[in-house]
C-alpha cells in the first residue's frame, strides 16, 4: 500500500506539473523527476513482489535508475534559483547513460537467463554490480554536497539584490537537500524497504510543497543580475563567504571582484554621496519592497555599480545595508515618547520590515537580543 501511494502521487504530480500554465524550467525537471521516481517505485514494488517474473524484459532496468536522481536535484537547485537549467545539463547524465549502454547484451538475453541471473543475485556481473553501487554512493554525496554550495552561493546573491527575504522560502530547497541526503543515508545502511520507504515519504514531501514553489527573479532586470552573479566555475570552488554565530551567511571581502569596474574613483565618491543624500532626505529603506534595481534606478545607475558601492564603502551587502538603516529608524521612532502607544510590530513595519518574523530575525542579528528585551532593558534610556 505504501508504495502503491507513492506512485499514484509521483505520476500525479507530474501530470499536475506538465499541465501548469507558464511552466518554468523548474517545473519540467520537478515534472521529469516524479515520473523518474514513478517508474523506480513500480519496477521496485514489482520486484519486491516477484510480478516483474511475468514481464522479464524489465529486468534490470531499475539498477542504474539511482543514478540519476542526485543530478536531477542539483538541477532542479540551480533551475529554481536562475531560472534557466546550465547549458550543458546533459552531461550529467552520462554515467547513467553508460551504465545503459553496458546492460544491453544483458538486456538483450533470453528470458530464463536473466531471470536465473536476478534469482543468484546477479551471478556473471558482480563487477559490474561493485562498481554501480559506488557510483551511486559517490554520486549521492557529490551532487547534495553541489546543490547545498549552490544554495549558499544563492543566499549571497538574495543579499546582494533584495531588502527582503520573507517573500523568498529558500527553506524548501534546504529541506529538499535535506531530504535527499536522508534517502542516501538509508542507501548506506544498503537496505531497500527502508530506501524505498524514504523515497515514498520523499515524495509526499515535494508533492505538499514543490507545486507552490516559484522562481525567484520575476522581473527581467533582477534576473538579468542575477545571472551575472552565476558563474559556473564557482560552483565547484570552496565557497568564499562566512558564516557568523547565529548562522548568517557573511559576505566575505573579494578584492578581485571589481577589478574590471568601469566607475572611476570620482564616480564612486559622487554615487556613494547622492546613495547617502537619498536615504537620508527621502528614507527609501522604508519601503518593504525595496531592492537593488529598484535603488539603481532612483540614482540613474547601474546595479552593479550600486551594489559596488554598497560593498566597499559600507562594508556590507544590499540587504544588511538596507536592514541596518531600518534597525537604527526603529531604534529612534521607539525611543521617542509620543510613541509609546503603538506596538513594536506596527514600528518595524512603519520603518521598512514587512513581517515580525523578519522584524525579529534581522533586530537580532544585528543588537544579539530580541526587540522586547532589547527594549525592556532600558537600552534606549
Amino acid at each position: 500500500m505504501l508504495y502503491t501511494t507513492g506512485i499514484i502521487i509521483s505520476f500525479f504530480l507530474c501530470l499536475l506539473l506538465l499541465g501548469k500554465k507558464d511552466k518554468t524550467a523548474a517545473d519540467r525537471v520537478l515534472a521529469f523527476w516524479m515520473f523518474w521516481i514513478g517508474c523506480h517505485l513500480w519496477l521496485y514494488y514489482w520486484f519486491f513482489s516477484e510480478k516483474i517474473y511475468t514481464f522479464p524484459f524489465l529486468l534490470g532496468l531499475s539498477i542504474p535508475m539511482p543514478l540519476a536522481h542526485p543530478p536531477l536535484l542539483f538541477l532542479y537547485t540551480v533551475a529554481l534559483c536562475r531560472g534557466a537549467l546550465p547549458r550543458y545539463w546533459w552531461v550529467h547524465f552520462l554515467p547513467i547513460a553508460g551504465c545503459y549502454l553496458y546492460m544491453v547484451p544483458f538486456m538483450l538475453l533470453p528470458a530464463e537467463q536473466k531471470i536465473w541471473t536476478f534469482q543468484h543475485n546477479g551471478a556473471g556481473y558482480e563487477g559490474f554490480m561493485m562498481l554501480i553501487g559506488i557510483a551511486i554512493n559517490v554520486s549521492g554525496v557529490v551532487y547534495t554536497v553541489l546543490a547545498h554550495r549552490w544554495l549558499r552561493k544563492h543566499r549571497r546573491v538574495i543579499a546582494d539584490l533584495f531588502s527582503n527575504e520573507e517573500n523568498i522560502d529558500l527553506q524548501w530547497m534546504q529541506n529538499l537537500i535535506y531530504g535527499l541526503a536522508i534517502i542516501w543515508v538509508a542507501v548506506l545502511f544498503g537496505k531497500d524497504s527502508l530506501v524505498f520507504g524514504a523515497a515514498v515519504g520523499f515524495v509526499l514531501f515535494i508533492g505538499y510543497f514543490g507545486i507552490r514553489q516559484v522562481g525567484i527573479f520575476t522581473n527581467p532586470p533582477a534576473l538579468q543580475l542575477a545571472m551575472e552573479h552565476y558563474d559556473a566555475p564557482d560552483l565547484l570552488m570552496p565557497d568564499t563567504e562566512t558564516e557568523d554565530s547565529a548562522g548568517e551567511s557573511q559576505p566575505s571581502p573579494d578584492k578581485k571582484k571589481y577589478e574590471k569596474s568601469g566607475l572611476s574613483a570620482e564616480a564612486a565618491e559622487d554615487l556613494h554621496q547622492r546613495l547617502n543624500d537619498l536615504m537620508a532626505d527621502r528614507q527609501v529603506y522604508r519601503e518593504s519592497e525595496l531592492s537593488l534595481t529598484d535603488l539603481a534606478e532612483r540614482l540613474d545607475t547601474h546595479p552593479n555599480y550600486l551594489s559596488q558601492i554598497i560593498n566597499e564603502k559600507e562594508g556590507k551587502n544590499f540587504y544588511d545595508y538596507v536592514n541596518a538603516m531600518r534597525v537604527e529608524a526603529f531604534l529612534k521612532t521607539a525611543a521617542d515618547p509620543k510613541n509609546s502607544h503603538y506596538t513594536l510590530l506596527a514600528l518595524a513595519l512603519e520603518c521598512g520590515f514587512n513581517s515580525k518574523s523578519a522584524f525579529n530575525r534581522y533586530f537580532k542579528k544585528a543588537t544579539g537580543q530580541a526587540p522586547s528585551v532589547f527594549l525592556n532593558a532600558g537600552t534606549l534610556q
